[in-house]
C-alpha cells in the first residue's frame, strides 16, 4: 500500500466533487453539494464560529479518507451539549475554546465521519485528528452522531462515548397509512385520528413536493416559516435563503417539502432531506397557529409519504419525546470526545460513565411505552 499523505484544508474548492461522493455515499447530509454550500453562503465559516480545517487523506494521487472538522469558539448548533464541561474550564481558569469538532453544521443526523473505504482508514484517520488536536493546541476534539463503524474506530483510538437519543419511525414493509394505524394500540390510534381529523376540519391539505416539484416560490414560503420558528425564540436561523436555493439547485432529489394549505393559500411547511432510503425530518415553522397542525405536518405527513414510496427510516431530528405517540421510537445515538487536560479527562470519563447508564435506564423505560401493540 501507498503511503498516506495528509492535509487540513479550509475549503472544499480544490477537492474532487466525485471522489468526495465516492466517500460520502448516499447520506444527503455529507454530499459535496450540502457541506460546499454551507460555507459558500458563510452559513458555516470563520464569521459564524466553524472554521473549516477538514482532514483529508492521499494515496497516489487520489482521496482516499477525509473527515469533517471545524475549529469552534462556540458550542451552537451541535445538538450534542457540553455547556456544562465549557462552564467547569471557566471556572477553572482554563481555555475551553478553541474546540475542534467533525460534525455536519446544524445538523443531528447520524452519519459516517470518518469518510472511507475501509476501516484501517478510519483508524487512521482517528488518530490523525487527534494530533491535529494537539497541533492546534485545542482543548478537546469531538465527534458528532457517529455511525457504528465510526464509533469502533474512535473507540480504538482512545475516545469517550457518549449516548444519546432521538426518535427514528421504522418501516415494517405497511402496505399502506391505514396498515401502519393498525399495527398501533388502540388508544394511540384513536388520539393520531382525532389529531388528523381537527386539522381537517380546520380546513387544512397537504401537497408532498419533491425535488423537481419545488418551486423557487414554495421553497421562499417555507423559508419565511423556517426564520417565523427561530423569531418565536428569540433567536435567528442558522441557514440563509441562499443555502437553500443552492441546494435545490444543486441537490434537488435530497429535498422534500410537505405544504399545508387552507383555501389554496400555504400556511405552514415542513423541509424534509432524502437519502439512502432514509428521511430526515429537519426544519418547521408556521404563519399561524392550528391545533395539530406541528404534528401532522412534521411528522405524520412525513411517515405517510414514506410508506407510499417505499422509504425504510424516518428521523424525526433532535429531542422530542411527544413523537412517540406519532410512531416513532427511541433510538440510541452517539457522539465522542477527546480531552486534551488528564485531569478534566478523568473527570468527564468519570461522568459518562454514569450518564451512559442512566440514559440506557431511559430508552429502556420509554421502550416499555411505544405506541405499537405487542408482537406475537
Amino acid at each position: 500500500m501507498s503511503e498516506a499523505e495528509f492535509t487540513i484544508i479550509d475549503s472544499l474548492v480544490g477537492v474532487d466533487p466525485a471522489q468526495w461522493q465516492a466517500l460520502a455515499g448516499d447520506n444527503p447530509t455529507l454530499s459535496y453539494a450540502f457541506l460546499h454550500a454551507l460555507h459558500e453562503t458563510n452559513c458555516a465559516s470563520p464569521h459564524t464560529g466553524w472554521t473549516p480545517r477538514y482532514l483529508v487523506l492521499h494515496r497516489d494521487g487520489a482521496l482516499r479518507a477525509a473527515m469533517p472538522l471545524y475549529l469552534k469558539d462556540h458550542s451552537r448548533g451541535e445538538y450534542v451539549f457540553d455547556h456544562a464541561w465549557a462552564d467547569a474550564f471557566h471556572r477553572n481558569g482554563i481555555d475551553y475554546y478553541p474546540k475542534l469538532l467533525s460534525a455536519v453544521p446544524f445538523t443531528p443526523v447520524t452519519g459516517s465521519r470518518l469518510l472511507a473505504h475501509t476501516q484501517e482508514d478510519r483508524q487512521l484517520l482517528a488518530r490523525a485528528a487527534l494530533q491535529v488536536a494537539r497541533q492546534l493546541d485545542t482543548s478537546s476534539l469531538h465527534i458528532l452522531f457517529p455511525d457504528e463503524q465510526d464509533r469502533q474506530a474512535l473507540a480504538e483510538a482512545g475516545f469517550m462515548l457518549r449516548e444519546g437519543v432521538q426518535f427514528h419511525w421504522e418501516n415494517a414493509g405497511y402496505a399502506d397509512f391505514d396498515a401502519f394505524l393498525s399495527s398501533m394500540k388502540m388508544e394511540k390510534r384513536k388520539k393520531l385520528k382525532q389529531d388528523r381529523r381537527r386539522v381537517l376540519d380546520a380546513g387544512i391539505a397537504f401537497e408532498h413536493l419533491a425535488g423537481g416539484q419545488i418551486t423557487d416560490e414554495a421553497l421562499r414560503f417555507f423559508y419565511s416559516c423556517y426564520v417565523s420558528t427561530y423569531e418565536a425564540h428569540y433567536s435567528k436561523p442558522y441557514l440563509s435563503l441562499k443555502f437553500f436555493q443552492r441546494i435545490l439547485r444543486e441537490q434537488p432529489d435530497s429535498l422534500m417539502i410537505v405544504l399545508a394549505k387552507r383555501g389554496g393559500q400555504p400556511v405552514a411547511a415542513a423541509l424534509n432531506l432524502v437519502g439512502g432510503n432514509i428521511m430526515y425530518g429537519r426544519y418547521w415553522g408556521t404563519q399561524e397557529f392550528v391545533s395539530g397542525l406541528h404534528f401532522e405536518t412534521c411528522y405524520v405527513q412525513s411517515i405517510e409519504y414514506c410508506i407510499r414510496h417505499g422509504i425504510a427510516r424516518f428521523e424525526g431530528g433532535a429531542q422530542g419525546v411527544h413523537k412517540m405517540s406519532r410512531g416513532l421510537v427511541p433510538t440510541p445515538t452517539w457522539s465522542a470526545h477527546w480531552v486534551a487536560d488528564r485531569r478534566f479527562a478523568d473527570a468527564i470519563a468519570d461522568f459518562l460513565a454514569q450518564e451512559t447508564a442512566a440514559m440506557d435506564d431511559y430508552i429502556d423505560e420509554l421502550a416499555e411505552h411505544v405506541p405499537f401493540k405487542a408482537a406475537c
